[in-house]
Parts: C-alpha cells; sequence; structure tokens
C-alpha cells in the first residue's frame, strides 16, 4: 500500500525524494515523511499529516541538505493517520531511521521483548518496532548495519519492504523485502530506490527488482551488493525500463482518470498488438502456446483476484465457459487462500492483478502451486511479484495506471482473457471457425469503437450533474454484463462515495425492488443481445414503480430509449465483447458525479491503489 523510495548519490537528495513521494501517491496518502543526513552527520526527519503538498510546506523552511536520504507516504495500516505515526522512524537513539511497507504480523511479541529491555515507543506503528528491534541488535551483537538487518528481519513475521539509514555510515543505504514490491535504479554514480519504477525512470533505464528475503546494501563507490537474510550472496539481474516519462503526466487532462478512460482505444490496440495478426483472423498468444498441453487437458480453470480484477474475471468465466467448455470457478483471492480449497495437479490457476502485487492474489497463487496447479497471470506491471512467481501469463501492455480507480486496466483484462478463451476453444475445436473469425475480426474493432463512445463525453457529463443528489445507486445486467454492472457500481463508490450496488437484473425481484422509489436511480446495462427482452421487462418494472432509470443500450434501440430517462448508446458488437464498450459510459458517468461532488478522483479517501497488504 504505501510508498517508499531512496536516493544516495552526488545530487541533493530531497527534490527526488519529494518528485518521487508525488509519483507514488497513488499507493497511499494518509502522512508523509522523509529522512535525509546532512553534510554535517546530523539526521533528519520531517513528517506531515496528509498528501505529500503537505510535507513540502512543512519543510520549505528545514534543513533538506544531503546527499543521501529515504521517504515515504503511507496508507495507515497499524495507528491512525497522523504525524507520529507517520514514517520515517527514529530508533530509540535517533541514530537510525527506516521507512516499511507492508505489516509486521508479530510486532506485538517483539515490542513486549524490546519493552523489558527499556525501549520506548513514540508511535502506534509496527514499524517502529522493527527499527527498534534492528538497533538492538545491532548494538548487542556488535554488527554493522546490513547483518543487522537480517538477523532482525530472522525473527520477523509478515511482509516487508524497508530502507534504513544510520547516521554514523551516510555513505550507506540498506534496504530489503518480502511480499512487498521494491526495484533499485541504477545511475552514474548514484542509485535510487522505490516501491515501483514511477520514480526512477526520470533518471535512469537500468534496474532491478529485488526478490523476497533479499537485503541490499547501495554504497557510494561500489557495486550493488544483495545477500539474503541468511547471508548468501545473490548476482544482481539488470533489467532495461520499459517506461515512458509523458505515460506518468496528465497530458492536459484534469486528472489521471479521465485520460485513462480516454486512452482506452490505443491501449487495447496496445494490448492486442502482436497477438491479433493484421489481417485479424488469428491470436497468437505465447503464454498458451508454450504451456498448450497444460489448457487443453485442464479439468477445471480457478480465476482469482480481488476488486476490478474480481469482475474481469467473471466475464472471463463467461468468455471460456462458452469458448472452451471447460468448467470455471472465480474466486476472491482473500477467501481463496484461507478456506482450504480443493485444487489439484490438472487445475489452472489464473491470477488477475493490475499491479502484480495484490498481496491476497500473490498468496493465493502460491498456496495453488504448493498443489501442483499451473499458474498463468494476467498483469499490467513487467517484473512484478506475481508474473514471476507464475508459470506463464499474460501482459496487458497499457502502460502505468495513476488513478486509484481501475479503467483501462480492466477493458485489457477482459481483452486478453477473451484472446486466452478463444485461443483454448479454437485449439478444443469447441468453437466453430465462422464464429472464432467473427469475434476476432471484431475484436479489431473494438478500439474504434470505444472512440465512438467516447464522443457522448460532454453529453454523460451534463446528465451526470442531475445524480449529484443520490445517495444510493442500484446497477443491473445479465450475462457478460452483470459483471459489467457490478464494476459500474464500484467506480462510483470509489470516487463519488455513493453507496451502490451492482446485481444481475433477473434478482432485482428477489429483494433489491424494495429499494425502487424516484429517489434510487437505477442504472441498466442494455445491449440488444441476449437476454435483451428480459432487460427491457426488468426496466418497465422499475418505471412502475417511479424509478430513474439510465441505460447503456446499443445503437439504434428505440424500445429502451422510449422508457428510460437518459440513455447512453453504444455501438452493436458481438456480445462477449459488449463488456469492453458498455463499461465506458459507466466510467465517465462515476467520474463526473465525483467531479461535481468535489471529490479527489484521482485519490479517493481511504484508497490507494495497490493492495500489498492484508
Amino acid at each position: 500500500m504505501c510508498g517508499i523510495v531512496g536516493y544516495i548519490g552526488k545530487r541533493k537528495a530531497y527534490p527526488i525524494l519529494i518528485k518521487g513521494l508525488h509519483r507514488l501517491e497513488y499507493r497511499g496518502y494518509d502522512s508523509a515523511g522523509v529522512a535525509l543526513i546532512n553534510t554535517a552527520g546530523q539526521l533528519n526527519v520531517y513528517k506531515a499529516k496528509g498528501k505529500v503538498a503537505e510535507l513540502e510546506t512543512f519543510c520549505a523552511e528545514k534543513d533538506t541538505e544531503g546527499t543521501i536520504g529515504i521517504a515515504h507516504t503511507r496508507w495507515a495500516t497499524h495507528g491512525e493517520p497522523n504525524t507520529q505515526n507517520a514514517h520515517p522512524h527514529y530508533s530509540e537513539s535517533e541514530r537510525l531511521a527506516i521507512i516499511h511497507n507492508g505489516i509486521i504480523e508479530n510486532y506485538a511479541v517483539l515490542k513486549a521483548g524490546l519493552q523489558q529491555e527499556g525501549y520506548t515507543f513514540k508511535s502506534d506503528t509496527d514499524t517502529e518496532v522493527l527499527v527498534q528491534l534492528i538497533e538492538y541488535t545491532q548494538v548487542n551483537r556488535h554488527v554493522d548495519l546490513k547483518t543487522a538487518v537480517q538477523l532482525a528481519l530472522q525473527q520477523v513475521i509478515g511482509a516487508y519492504a524497508i530502507a534504513v539509514l544510520d547516521k554514523d555510515h551516510p555513505d550507506t543505504l540498506i534496504a530489503a523485502r518480502k511480499g512487498s514490491p521494491l526495484v533499485v535504479g541504477i545511475g552514474d554514480e548514484e542509485y535510487f530506490l522505490a516501491s515501483d519504477a514511477t520514480p526512477i525512470v526520470e533518471y535512469t533505464d537500468k534496474v532491478i527488482y529485488i526478490e523476497d528475503e533479499e537485503v541490499v546494501s547501495l554504497r557510494l563507490g561500489e557495486e550493488v551488493d544483495i545477500t539474503t537474510i541468511g547471508n548468501v550472496q545473490k548476482t544482481p539481474e539488470i533489467k532495461r525500463l520499459e517506461l515512458s516519462l509523458s505515460q506518468l503526466e496528465k497530458g492536459g487532462y484534469p486528472h489521471f482518470m479521465l485520460k485513462e478512460i480516454f486512452e482506452q482505444p490505443r491501449t487495447l490496440g496496445d494490448s492486442m498488438r502482436g497477438r491479433v495478426n493484421v489481417r485479424q483472423d488469428n491470436i497468437a498468444l505465447s503464454g498458451f502456446i508454450d504451456n498448450k498441453e497444460r489448457f487443453l487437458n485442464a479439468k477445471r480453470i480457478i480465476i482469482t483476484a480481488c476488486g476490478t480484477s474480481w469482475h474481469a474475471g467473471l466475464i472471463a468465466m463467461y468468455a471460456i465457459e462458452e469458448f472452451a467448455q471447460i468448467p470455471v470457478e472465480v474466486e476472491y483471492s482473500s477467501e481463496f487462500r484461507y478456506r482450504k480449497p480443493v485444487i489439484n495437479r490438472d487445475d489452472v490457476v489464473i491470477a488477475i492483478s493490475q499491479s502484480g502485487e495484490t498481496a491476497d492474489t500473490l498468496a493465493a497463487i502460491q498456496l495453488a502451486k504448493q498443489h501442483g496447479a499451473f499458474i498463468f497471470s494476467i498483469c499490467n506491471v513487467v517484473g512484478a511479484s506475481i508474473p514471476r512467481v507464475s508459470d506463464s501469463g499474460c501482459y496487458t501492455h497499457v502502460g502505468p495506471e495513476i488513478g486509484v480507480a481501475s479503467t483501462k486496466a480492466f477493458t485489457a483484462q477482459v481483452t486478453a482473457i477473451t484472446m486466452l478463451a478463444l485461443c483454448i476453444g479454437r485449439e478444443k475445436n469447441t468453437i466453430s471457425e465462422e464464429q472464432y473469425l467473427r469475434i476476432v475480426r471484431e475484436l479489431g474493432q473494438i478500439p474504434d469503437k470505444i472512440e465512438c463512445v467516447l464522443k457522448q463525453n460532454e453529453r454523460i457529463a451534463d446528465f451526470a450533474k442531475t445524480f449529484t443528489y443520490a445517495q444510493n445507486f442500484i446497477y443491473l445486467g445479465r450475462g457478460y454484463n452483470y459483471p459489467v454492472a457490478m464494476e459500474g457500481a464500484l467506480k462510483l463508490k470509489e470516487i463519488s462515495y455513493i453507496h451502490a450496488e451492482g446485481y444481475p437484473a433477473a434478482e432485482m425481484k428477489h429483494g433489491p425492488i424494495a429499494l425502487i422509489s424516484q429517489e434510487m436511480p437505477v442504472v441498466v446495462v442494455a445491449p440488444r443481445c441476449g437476454t435483451y427482452e428480459k432487460v427491457v421487462s426488468n426496466i418497465q418494472e422499475i418505471k412502475a414503480r417511479k424509478g430513474r432509470v439510465i441505460a447503456v443500450v446499443t445503437e439504434g434501440d428505440e424500445l429502451v430509449s422510449r422508457i428510460a430517462d437518459y440513455t447512453i448508446s453504444v455501438p452493436e458488437t458481438e456480445e462477449c465483447l459488449t463488456p469492453l464498450l458498455t463499461v465506458i459510459p459507466l466510467q465517465l458517468m462515476a467520474y463526473h458525479i465525483a467531479v461535481v461532488k468535489g471529490c479527489d478522483v484521482d485519490q479517493p479517501r481511504n484508497l490507494a491503489k495497490s493492495v500489498t497488504v492484508e
């Protein structure tokens, strides 16, 4: 959840750290802080409640000199969001400072032991326990900082990405990870450290992804030194970043979310490039081709994901069962990992995650791997933990998604899973060649059709103002568009703080219809396909009870347009591809309602982009 950044080199560290925190603020923004060792050997720690801008204001008159430092933007876990609990944390002597992303599960036991040794604590965090433990180990075992970190982490249960400074050694930065991401950037006589590559790309394209239970020592004038917490030497593998600075800017849009919504025609083209051939009559996924037998022999496919990715997984269930005729189960990763699931060696487990660092999903596939299942991941971030643990997979290649509410990642995940379902079905002969070719060709037209939907942005913005009064929304859909209804409801909840629920349209009569009134807007996803007539009946039932209906319909639909209060049209397409079009109006509507309400669209309260802790 939290974002960490570090620098050691010849430049002034503070501006690099602050800029890095802004780039990482999507990971958490409850509080922020920075630690710097100045030329006089002083270790200065500055912290502020709130966003990074608050920290900048606080530091305006402070001593921010120094060429080595660490910084942190927090999503609160242990302890409420305040300055006291903000990172970095000092050790007892104030000789060490630490920043931490993750959760130390046995912190209470460690804290009690340190208190018996006379240590006192100023915060409510598990992180302060860790820095005290490191200092205690360093002093009592008479070891250097790196060794103290290794020994301390051997006593820790939980997840962490940490960076530690020692004011007595201003030429060294120590970091380590387990279960939380950490990447090192290699510059010209300088090193960068961050939770992901976004703060690093401006300075270098050479990076090292730190693995679980590895400790890295960054020292001026020396090569990167990596060992395990058990002190086994590791050889760093330097990789090139596939990321540009322009991808991290708003590009003239008022918010990253709106930019990312409008990027979807291009990003879906990027997702399909090299996979759908130029004639649009064949799909080639290397992750499938190289592991064809595992998919063809699968008795069952289990999809595990969280949040928006789980909604993409539900759409995947419809597509795989229709085209490949393989039973599919879609699991919340947080439940799957704890309920003693039955997993067989001939199962294929598909993990879906935008960041590739989702803690519950990572734990779920590790569990499945222990049972011998084949792991296939769909992920956006190259080099992330989930694809590294997986046996095979498919990157979505949509570029960085900065807005906390996922948009372009969702449509790319649906595209990727649809391509996989078509590949399996064609190889198994469970889809006709005619249907296969029709869908593949239509898939190639989807970017242009999304462009058509986006042209309605101003009209959606206009009528969205009407619904800022609402305290509740219901979203309805059927078949492939039932998960779209849930995704639309989630978007509205996330960024406007309006309570919204998504239901299968036919389930409305089993309870939710009791909520229908003039004060309850109902969004119905009703493209002209599949169970269209039944959805029309649901709309009529709502209108009979004076409900207000916003309908997403196929272009040329006159029936629903006469009944509904507002309609948004999408071009006609294959039923399995309708989610790629029908979700766009719901993204735009949520965005515009939130903007009119004055909400922070890109950084909604209590949320963070990447959920790297339970």
